[in-house]
């Protein structure tokens, strides 16, 4: 048998094999990528996430907003990926931007594509709304595709709509990916926790595998003070199930005791964990204001509360319903948040803050909300 026989057979026996191994990766659970997962507006691919956070101003919300997506823009140093309108009287920002979506990368090829995209945010007191639109991909420099004639229902899905079609299948699975990766940006911006895996953290090249809290339809709910701010997780079955925040939080994370109360252990500020964001969802926020423990002024934040960051500082809100009194935190330059889980009589999560100037002006018969930067937070063992 000459070596030519041998080559032939090699490749004949192992032809089979590849072609069950491409059959293999083809089987993937597609089911969050089916139909509905790229939505269209008047014939128009838009994807949209809302975002409620109760306590925060428009303006509040504004400068974050604005601040995030200058900072996601410039993330390739693409002079053309920028903030191109703003309008901060009517809440609302748009910028274009151009990065990288890759399929698939290995030592010897590298298999991406360009994309292009309008992002626009119209923020509102309490909420803001995060639209993605006018999708566009460059492939190996030539080609040229538009979401509408390239992800959509229409071609990415067989007729029954239960197959993804196989040559635009990568296309549809990882834009949906590149949308919730922008729409999980933007709820860690406003303090929520990261549920992606590291390494899928910004231009993930794997599939994703763990549930995200942008997967879920309807809006995200930010560190709001009632039990209807349950974050809703896409499970990859087809119905979506809603599951409490506070399900969703790791343990808390090592921390040194703390020396001023026993029993609980000082967080690293930068590394806030779930279980706080979850506790301004589901507990009691009460606010203390003074140090002496036999003569202080507590109040309940009856509209609520959540965390976020400002110029790079950890800050909690606080918001007071409008017929409770405000003259204590009026006056105080500091105040502390004792964070009660349901059911408890001893604080889970104690918050140190530093009052800092308001941003706007309390109206008369409105909720009034009060931003401190945190200076120290403290959690029960």
């Amino acid at each position: 048998m000459n070596k030519f026989t041998i080559l032939f057979l090699t490749m004949f026996l192992a032809l089979p094999m590849a072609m069950k191994a491409d059959s293999a990766k083809e089987k993937k659970d597609d089911t969050r990528y089916l139909a509905g997962a790229v939505p269209e507006v008047e014939g128009k691919v838009v994807f949209s996430k809302e975002f409620q956070i109760p306590g925060m101003s428009q303006a509040q919300i504004y400068d974050t907003m604005t601040k995030w997506m200058d900072e996601r823009l410039k993330e390739n140093k693409n002079i053309d990926s920028r903030i191109v309108f703003s309008d901060e009287a009517k809440g609302t920002i748009a910028g274009i931007g151009e990065e990288w979506i890759v399929f698939s990368s290995s030592a010897l090829s590298l298999d991406r594509t360009l994309v292009n995209y309008q992002i626009t945010v119209t923020c509102k007191p309490g909420n803001c709304l995060v639209e993605l639109e006018k999708i566009r991909f460059t492939y190996r420099e030539t080609e040229k595709y538009k979401a509408e004639e390239w992800i959509t229902d229409k071609y990415a899905l067989n007729k029954a709509k239960t197959k993804l079609v196989r040559g635009l299948a990568k296309w549809r699975r990882k834009t949906v990916d590149f949308a919730d990766d922008i729409f999980m940006d933007v709820a860690v911006a406003f303090g929520a926790p990261d549920t992606r895996p590291k390494t899928e953290k910004k231009k993930k090249e794997e599939e994703q595998k763990t549930p995200s809290i942008v997967a879920a339809a309807g809006p995200i709910v930010i560190g709001a003070a009632d039990k209807k701010t349950d974050i809703k997780v896409a499970t990859g079955e087809p119905a979506q199930t809603t599951v409490p925040a506070a399900t969703l939080t790791p343990a808390t994370p090592a921390g040194k005791a703390s020396a001023d109360m026993p029993g609980y252990i000082e967080i690293d500020l930068k590394q806030i964990p779930g279980e706080v964001y979850a506790l301004m969802g589901s507990g009691k926020l009460v606010i203390s204001i003074g140090k002496d423990e036999f003569n202080m002024t507590n109040m309940t934040a009856n509209a609520g509360g959540a965390l976020g960051y400002q110029s790079g500082k950890a800050v909690a809100y606080c918001t007071l319903s409008p017929d409770q009194a405000y003259d204590a935190i009026e006056k105080a330059d500091s105040y502390t948040l004792k964070l009660y889980a349901p059911n408890q009589t001893t604080p889970s999560a104690v918050i140190e803050c530093k009052k800092m100037p308001s941003q706007t002006t309390p109206q008369a018969g409105q909720p009034r909300t009060y931003v401190g930067e945190i200076v120290k937070l403290l959690m029960k063992k």
